[in-house]
């Protein structure tokens, strides 16, 4: 973990707030579940923001995001040859060389970039993928998980794509030696619940507003049944059986 300057190579604008940022990687560490802190600004912002791997390449990061404030709206206004600064990898992501057989991936909405590096990465693990992925009408990154998983299952919450409803409504925990779900709180409630109730084994990775990303201001700690834990990191990933 290290801080350090790379070029921008590429923005893409999926949407009409979410972008693709790819930069040079550097030789940086990079693992399914971490996240970097990015920034390309001077003086006016002080806070780096963080932002969930959404490729890592040999050469090269990808990070999928949503232009939410500021800080974000800024990074959307990068082109290719353009310099930001990183610091990372930072955080514990998922157990990947822990897995074994068959992993359902839930995602929904902004948690369900990150996914598709870990869909990756259990492939390459030998572990056999399905993705259930949710939305709330237009879809986005899809692609990106089909050549790593088996099945990909869709929903909206309009109907407009898939199946109409919650993606928490299809998954079948039972079907899966474990279950990885990034996404808003209630949906991975609701797979906590649904896994805790099959006795299938499941970790979440939480979203919480981090100042440092190291776990020196202690600004993202939450409760857990072992004690307050850090966000930055102790997690992002954390086993439900400890959060929920």
């Amino acid at each position: 973990m290290e801080y350090f300057d790379s070029i921008v190579l590429a923005q893409f604008q999926l949407t009409e707030d979410i972008f693709v940022l790819t930069v040079e990687r550097k030789g940086a560490p990079a693992a399914a579940g971490q996240f970097f802190m990015l920034k390309c600004w001077d003086r006016e912002l002080t806070l780096m923001r963080p932002i969930s791997i959404f490729e890592a390449e040999e050469d090269t990061l990808s990070f999928m995001y949503r232009v939410v404030g500021e800080g974000t709206r800024k990074l959307a206004e990068l082109k290719a040859g353009d310099t930001i600064s990183l610091l990372g990898a930072l955080g514990t992501g998922y157990p990947i060389g822990e897995m074994h057989g068959k992993v359902a991936l839930v995602g929904g909405g902004l948690g369900i970039p990150p996914l598709c590096q870990t869909a990756k990465e259990l492939t390459q693990h030998g572990v056999q993928v399905d993705a259930y992925i949710g939305f709330r009408d237009q879809l986005f990154a899809v692609e990106d998980f089909e050549p790593h998983c088996q099945s990909i299952f869709i929903s909206t919450e309009t109907g407009s794509e898939g199946y109409k409803g919650f993606i928490t409504d299809l998954l079948k925990p039972e079907q899966y030696d474990a279950v990885f779900t990034c996404g808003p709180e209630v949906m991975m409630r609701k797979v906590a619940a649904l896994c805790a109730e099959k006795q299938t084994a499941c970790w979440c990775s939480m979203e919480h507003r981090m100042a440092c990303g190291i776990g020196a201001c202690l600004g993202c700690s939450i409760r857990t049944t072992e004690g307050m834990k850090r966000v930055c990191k102790d997690g992002p990933v954390f086993p439900s059986k400890i959060i929920f």
